[in-house]
């Protein structure tokens, strides 16, 4: 009995002996990469961008499915805008009204503008007029009274009659009433370019009115931008080119304000996300180029650069594959495609990438 276990015991030695120079002829002739390249891999992504509505309502119609290409700008949902164009049409009928009456208050203010002065300028000829009138008037009253005086002289010495005198009495009272009717005209005369020099004042006081109705128009005029902004809002438009991932909300939905609507990824901004291990990190720096090869176009790499290194470690992802399994730190890169022709890769196709961190060294394919 004892020597049949011992004949077990050496068999299953012998055998582990036989399995482990196998595993050690296998390692030692696996290919490796050329000094001056570093491989690794990982899944194609590219970064996910939501389109959303700013405001709750109901979809109306939605124009795009799960997959359809669309372009920056594209339009994808039409929301219920109905409520919101009442708005708009009840605040450009304000502002239409505010407008018109800036338009009336104009026309009266150019018309004042045109008139007052004219009006001045009537009144100071009137001012001169009425003051030539008066100048005059006082020559003859003056003029009258001597003469006036003169008769009674003459009356006394009985050198001229007694209605020659009368006449010349009765003229220098002609006189002095033509004197006083003149002054009169002139103290009308300056109040009439008094009341005419405050039609300046007028002229003011319509501008400042015109200026009061444009600012009532200009806040016509924002309330009709804010409402029309609001209803361009319910039309829901692409934020970029892309494909789109995801749909989450359909026709006759009642969605909340910022609630995803679509998920967009932009195919022509596609990378790899790898894992390098730690040891091998420090051959790795932005911009360096890389290739990146995928099971579905083997012998079709893709150009890419390194954009993007973790700047610090994290323990290998379970969903990451390595060959080195005692490898235990990675740090995570991102490999842009220079191109992704007819958009032929989407994010989630698992890609392996070779990275060249030594110019001179000749492209070789991943060797795992």
């Amino acid at each position: 009995m004892g020597n049949m276990v011992k004949a077990v015991l050496g068999f299953i030695a012998a055998a582990l002996i036989v399995v482990a120079a196998v595993y050690f002829v296998r390692l030692s002739g696996r290919e490796t990469l050329p000094e001056g390249l570093v491989q690794a891999n990982g899944r194609i992504e590219g970064d996910r961008i939501t389109a959303a509505g700013k405001f709750a309502g109901r979809i109306l119609e939605t124009t795009v499915k799960e997959g359809d290409w669309v372009e920056a700008g594209q339009i994808m949902v039409h929301m219920d805008d109905a409520q919101v164009q009442a708005k708009v049409a009840q605040a450009r009928e304000a502002y239409e009204a505010g407008c018109a009456q800036v338009r009336a208050h104009e026309a009266i203010l150019a018309a004042m503008d045109a008139e007052i002065p004219i009006g001045v300028e009537a009144a100071k000829a009137g001012v001169e007029h009425a003051e030539a009138v008066m100048g005059k008037a006082k020559a003859v009253m003056e003029q009258a009274e001597k003469d006036a005086e003169r008769f009674r002289e003459l009356a006394e010495r009985e050198t001229v009659s007694r209605h020659e005198l009368e006449k010349a009495e009765l003229g220098l009272s002609v006189a002095k009433q033509d004197f006083f009717s003149a002054k009169i005209g002139v103290v009308v005369a300056r109040k009439q370019l008094a009341q005419a020099i405050l039609g300046f004042e007028k002229i003011k006081a319509k501008e400042e009115e015109v200026k009061a109705h444009k600012a009532v128009c200009q806040q016509a005029q924002a309330v009709v931008s804010e409402a029309e902004s609001v209803m361009n809002d319910l039309t829901i438009r692409a934020p970029c080119n892309g494909v789109v991932m995801e749909k989450t909300a359909n026709t006759g939905e009642v969605v909340s304000a910022g609630s995803p609507l679509f998920g967009l990824v932009d195919l022509d901004q596609l990378y790899l996300k790898a894992f390098i291990p730690e040891k091998e990190i420090g051959k790795v720096s932005l911009g360096q180029e890389a290739m990146i090869y995928t099971d579905a176009f083997p012998d079709q790499p893709l150009p890419a650069r390194v954009t993007f290194i973790a700047s610090q470690a994290q323990f290998t992802p379970k969903e990451v594959q390595t060959p080195d399994e005692r490898v235990k730190l990675v740090y995570e890169v991102k490999v842009l495609l220079d191109d992704n022709p007819r958009r032929r890769f989407t994010p989630g196709l698992p890609a392996d990438v070779v990275i060249r961190w030594k110019k001179e060294v000749p492209w070789a394919k991943p060797v795992w």
